[in-house]
């Protein structure tokens, strides 16, 4: 049975979401104090419309004044910051302050205490209360339509055309070797030329070459004699007598006749006198260094063409069995030929493929070859094409293997007026989670002082351990370090090890391992969760890539 981990993306995420939900309780807005006066044009409006946050000072004209900058003002949104307007009075200044705010989610919120700097010293606002209304739709005139369901986007091109054109390459030039030295109809040379002819077409071409020879013109009997012979007697080893070549002559001239006086072979005596005479003058040119009359020479050169002829007429006719079973090992000759070539073709795709193999292993490991041939999910998922996308609000940069999908986490009605959560999340089964959380605290304008935003963050840590306990996790042990984002934002990384169930029951468990990003203010928590197997090199590469992406606005937390 596979084993995979259950640990499920959406169940955490809910999981550490009620453990936000109990923080929220915890966190009260405190009073404002400070010398700074702040309106706004209007306490109620429409969802998106704008509300105009204005901040006056009064300061001595040599004092320098450090208004609120970025998104100070959540949980609603600065879409627009407008030029400071300085009025002199006497020997003061009075300086106007205008923000642009809105809010796209209906509810009562309160703006923050924002901080005014002024002459080196800090000043608070006091907070303001607003109320987001829905847009009352009139169905007489608009009609009311379902919402679209989400589209899946195709993902970009990756340049996996370019790895195919590669293997298709290879085997062009792999199949083009096997062709051109296995199955490609190869020239044949003279030699193999004259092997292919009849046993009675060789002889006579023997004789021909020896003709065209110089031998006699140079008085080569020896070579000449040689050549004439062993015409003659490979044909009688083919044809007549399959050890003619080793025979000596007088070997040879008894066979012969023994063969006539069997009717085996239909040779008369003179034929074989006239052969036996020519063997016998070549004997003694060979080993006694006799050196006959050239025209003598060239009499035994005509006998042996004639004995050649009488050879061939003397011969039986070959049976039809005789042809059938000529015919059947022409056959098999071909076909253990042609096997031949399929041995040769296999061989080689195997030596080519291992040779290849054994190169690539070389230089990327050999793991990493295996885990390419056999697609390996981690694999894919670090080097498939990565997307790059903000969740929540305030946004979290985030780079990831997939787009994090939005997750759907309950919030307690008693608290749907002081809290928000959105979650988002991807899950590769029994492998890796990622998931992002980001929870808005909305306070209240009482007068009361919460605890602060590290108290906060500290334990959220504690409920997200507590969250992934209760999905089966065990044997966590965790470590704390300060995290910055490339964009210089702070927050706490929380890293270590733990055990995931790999069945229902929870008999059997898995090595695994969790990091946890946190970043808080007093109005915005925001998360990062990802937990992924041990000893995967591939997870771990994935991790890290996804840490070094995160991004957020600094000015933002």
């Amino acid at each position: 049975m596979k084993k995979i981990i259950h640990f499920n993306t959406v169940n955490t995420i809910k999981a550490i979401g009620f453990c936000l939900v109990a923080i929220a309780l915890l966190l009260l807005p405190t009073t404002s104090f400070g010398q700074v006066k702040t309106t706004i044009d209007s306490t109620s409006i429409k969802i998106g419309a704008q509300i105009t946050y204005k901040i006056e000072v009064e300061t001595d004209t040599l004092n320098s004044v450090i208004f609120p900058v970025g998104q100070t003002f959540l949980p609603l949104e600065m879409i627009e910051s407008y030029k400071t307007d300085t009025t002199k009075l006497d020997a003061k200044y009075k300086l106007i302050k205008k923000y642009g705010l809105t809010q796209f989610d209906s509810g009562r919120y309160v703006i923050p205490q924002q901080k005014v700097i002024i002459a080196g010293k800090q000043y608070v606002s006091d907070s303001l209360l607003v109320e987001v209304n829905n847009i009352v739709v009139d169905t007489t005139k608009q009609k009311l339509f379902d919402i679209k369901p989400m589209l899946e986007v195709e993902k970009p091109a990756s340049d996996w055309w370019k790895y195919v054109l590669l293997i298709l390459a290879i085997l062009a030039l792999l199949g083009f070797v096997i062709y051109w030295f296995v199955w490609r109809k190869k020239p044949l040379t003279e030699e193999e030329q004259i092997a292919l002819l009849p046993p009675y077409d060789r002889a006579k071409l023997a004789l021909q070459k020896l003709d065209e020879s110089n031998y006699l013109s140079q008085d080569n009997y020896k070579d000449y004699y040689s050549e004439l012979t062993l015409a003659i007697r490979t044909y009688l080893d083919e044809k007549v007598y399959d050890r003619a070549l080793e025979s000596t002559t007088d070997e040879l001239i008894t066979r012969l006749e023994v063969l006539s006086d069997g009717s085996q072979i239909e040779l008369s005596k003179a034929d074989i006198k006239k052969l036996e005479t020519v063997l016998k003058r070549a004997d003694l040119v060979k080993f006694a260094k006799s050196a006959p009359d050239v025209e003598l020479a060239k009499i035994d050169r005509t006998v042996i063409d004639q004995e050649i002829d009488h050879v061939k007429e003397a011969l039986p006719e070959p049976t039809e069995e005789e042809k059938l079973l000529d015919l059947e090992y022409k056959k098999q000759q071909e076909r253990k030929d042609y096997l031949q070539k399929i041995w040769v073709t296999i061989a080689a795709l195997v030596f080519m493929l291992g040779l290849t193999f054994a190169a690539f292993s070389y230089r990327y490991g050999f793991d990493y070859v295996v885990d390419t041939v056999f697609q390996k999910e981690t694999k894919q998922l670090l080097e498939g094409g990565w997307v790059d996308s903000d969740y929540g609000f305030p946004p979290i940069t985030i780079a990831t293997p997939e787009v994090l999908k939005r997750q759907n986490t309950p919030i307690p009605e008693a608290l749907k007026d002081k809290i928000k959560v959105s979650a988002f999340g991807y899950e590769l089964e029994g492998k890796v989670t990622i998931a992002t959380v980001t929870t808005t605290f909305m306070d209240s304008p009482t007068g009361e002082k919460g605890p602060s935003a590290e108290d906060n963050l500290l334990q959220a840590i504690e409920g997200n351990l507590r969250a992934i306990e209760a999905e089966g996790g065990r044997n966590i042990i965790s470590n704390k370090d300060k995290f910055k984002t490339p964009n210089g934002a702070e927050g706490v990384k929380t890293s270590g090890t733990l055990d995931f169930p790999v069945d229902d029951a929870k008999s059997d468990y898995v090595n695994g391992q969790f990091v946890i990003l946190s970043f808080a203010n007093k109005q915005v928590m925001q998360q990062i969760l990802i937990t992924y197997l041990k000893d995967d090199i591939y997870l771990d590469q994935v991790v890290e890539r996804i840490l070094s992406s995160v991004e957020l606005n600094q000015k933002e937390n």
